[in-house]
């Protein structure tokens, strides 16, 4: 169930003395985007200074809880039955996180299920910053069609093998993470770092364990309901900068997103907003990934003036979204 790998790093060359000296690259499959959804499974690339490969770990996490999407991340209950609980590898996980820069794709929602599972166990992840890939391919204005990790790997030519696998997509990171950091480097552009903060407080919602899993439903029928209650709170109106989203507003997506779209958009419902299907003048903000496309959305988006943001942005949000008034 546990993977460690070490290898030899390059001899050392010039490098940017003001960047990390070293990186954990993680990635952790989950039972869903919600603030009481587990971790089930979490992988680590540890790499030095340069972006070169110290080691590698894996392990599948008993979530005592139902799998979620056994169709994306492919672990069943039967498989997970037997895993170590999250409490019983924090310690570990916490020494490939230790003194290290954690990378990952849209690294808001990586991060946040770590700090949970962490506070879960009355304990702080010893990580202090963040790089998300996303925003470091903007940085380097890497001309990828979408944001997909997919779309990333093919651009630094790298394979993947087992989308959503968490050993398999760390390891599709860290090979596409080390020349973006080398072109980084190369052009001295300034890293995306972020600031982690650990979380002090939690609550979770009983979520039952399913006795036929979710694995006995197709990919589009494990939520039973695709359509989402009424938002009970009123439109509070339009998102402004620098501005915390505020429960109700109506929140419209467009194109590729990173993580599964229905997952998205339920974490922004379980926030108190609205999901809106299109844009309008009452639409408080539009997500997504790529503002320059032609998309009915974007396009009608400019011409009423909406708020854009993209989706590591909105996941930063999500983190703190104001009660409505009343």
């Amino acid at each position: 169930m546990l993977e460690d790998r070490t290898t030899a790093a390059s001899s050392p060359t010039a490098w940017p003395t003001a960047y990390p000296q070293g990186y954990a690259v993680v990635d952790v499959e989950t039972t869903g985007l919600a603030r009481d959804d587990r971790i089930i499974s979490a992988a680590v690339y540890r790499l030095d200074a340069r972006g070169e490969v110290e080691d590698h770990w894996y392990t599948m996490v008993n979530p005592e809880r139902d799998p979620g999407p056994v169709w994306i991340h492919g672990l069943t209950s039967e498989m997970l039955e037997g895993a170590p609980l999250f409490t019983d590898i924090a310690e570990e996980f916490a020494t490939r996180l230790e003194g290290r820069v954690l990378v990952a794709h849209n690294a808001v929602f990586d991060w946040q299920m770590i700090a949970r599972e962490y506070a879960r166990a009355e304990r702080e992840a010893p990580v202090r910053q963040r790089l998300c890939t996303i925003a470091l391919s903007k940085e380097l204005g890497l001309p990828l069609p979408n944001h997909k990790l997919e779309s990333l790997a093919a651009h630094f030519g790298v394979v993947q093998q087992r989308a959503h696998h968490a050993l398999d997509d760390a390891r599709v990171l860290a090979e596409a993470f080390r020349p973006s950091l080398m072109a980084a480097a190369a052009g001295d552009v300034r890293l995306p770092l972020l600031e982690c903060r650990p979380l002090t407080e939690w609550t979770d919602r009983p979520v039952p364990r399913q006795s036929g899993g979710y694995g006995s439903y197709r990919p589009t029928s494990w939520r039973p309901a695709r359509k989402r209650p009424a938002c009970p709170y009123p439109n509070p109106g339009r998102y402004e900068d620098g501005r915390p989203l505020k429960q109700g507003m109506r929140i419209a997506f467009s194109g590729d997103t990173s993580v599964e779209r229905d997952l998205l958009e339920d974490r922004a419902v379980e926030a108190g907003l609205h999901v809106a299907t299109s844009i309008s003048r009452l639409t408080s903000l539009l997500v997504t990934n790529d503002p320059d496309s032609g998309t009915s959305k974007v396009v009608k988006a400019r011409q009423f003036g909406t708020p854009v943001v993209d989706e590591a942005a909105f996941g930063q949000l999500l983190r703190d979204v104001e009660p409505a008034d009343g």
